[in-house]
């Protein structure tokens, strides 16, 4: 396992607003002042702390717009190794905000403190002419790494690397789709659902749901699939499916979660995965037998 020091990539999700002071020189050779200090470096959330920025600020006589850049920390209050899932936010001078993609830190070991730092790609960020004025950070996703489901790298010690797609979201319909791929060297055997569990911001059970096999009760013609056994050779690759509705009732709470724990089948090892759940007040997930995918 890679120390925290030598993280490649980075994953924490930060809320709070971000400013910077700097200097830049004008068409006289004297220093123009081109960036306006803002929040102070330090500001903290979930165990992500700010640790300094550059190239925030409006473009001018001077003073060119220069490529946002945030330096950060993620502190790990936990006994076992976490990666950390972080999304950011980029504002121009007129409020329009730019996110970005998942800035990901693949470990951090237990009781440990990980750094990293973001630059956005051109689409995260104002074009040069703006400038950026801040950068905000939406939120903070976790993962034990003994449960990250290996969308890239060497293949997990299980044999198979799990991941989702973005999703589909339409009327209050909510769909998932999670894909294994058998990435060892032997056979994988499944059989009907995987078990699925869904989770609050830390990790634990949510109250009050109920996972249903197939998704007739969340709409017709979903996960209508029949459960069925069989094989993956290494190399090919089944799918699931994770269904819900965003609906409110005008009674009960809401119930959302960010995790999902899933197992395959039964002994597999539990993979968590981020399918941001917002069940409404209805209380049901479905889920669709596996399937095999067809080249």
């Amino acid at each position: 396992m890679r120390s925290a020091s030598q993280l490649p990539s980075v994953a924490v999700l930060f809320a709070g607003a971000l400013f910077l002071t700097a200097c830049g020189t004008g068409p006289g050779g004297g220093e123009a002042k081109c960036r306006e200090a803002g929040p102070p470096v330090g500001a903290a959330k979930d165990g992500v702390r700010i640790t300094g920025t550059t190239g925030l600020g409006p473009a001018g006589p001077g003073c060119d717009s220069a490529v946002p850049s945030v330096a950060f920390e993620v502190a790990n209050p936990k006994k076992e190794a976490y990666a950390y899932i972080v999304t950011f936010s980029v504002t121009d001078h007129a409020g329009k905000a730019y996110e970005s993609g998942p800035v990901t830190v693949d470990s951090v070991a237990g009781g440990s403190t990980g750094r990293s730092s973001f630059t956005p790609t051109p689409a995260q960020a104002p074009s040069d002419s703006a400038g950026a004025a801040g950068v905000k950070i939406l939120k903070v996703r976790s993962v034990p790494v003994a449960e990250v489901g290996a969308p890239a790298g060497a293949c997990p010690r299980s044999g198979v690397r799990v991941t989702t797609n973005e999703g589909e979201a339409a009327m209050g319909l909510r769909a998932v789709g999670v894909r294994l791929e058998n990435c060892g060297t032997q056979p994988y055997e499944l059989d009907g659902y995987p078990r699925v569990t869904p989770l609050d911001e830390k990790h634990r059970p949510l109250k009050g749901i109920r996972t249903l096999r197939g998704g007739g009760e969340i709409s017709t013609g979903l996960g209508t699939a029949s459960p069925r056994r069989f094989s993956l050779a290494p190399g090919e690759v089944a799918r699931t499916s994770l269904m819900w509705r965003n609906t409110h009732t005008g009674f009960g709470e809401a119930a959302n979660g960010p995790y999902v724990r899933l197992v395959a089948k039964p002994g597999a090892s539990p993979v968590m995965l981020i399918p941001e759940l917002d069940l409404g007040t209805t209380g049901k997930l479905g889920v669709s037998a596996w399937e095999k995918e067809r080249g």
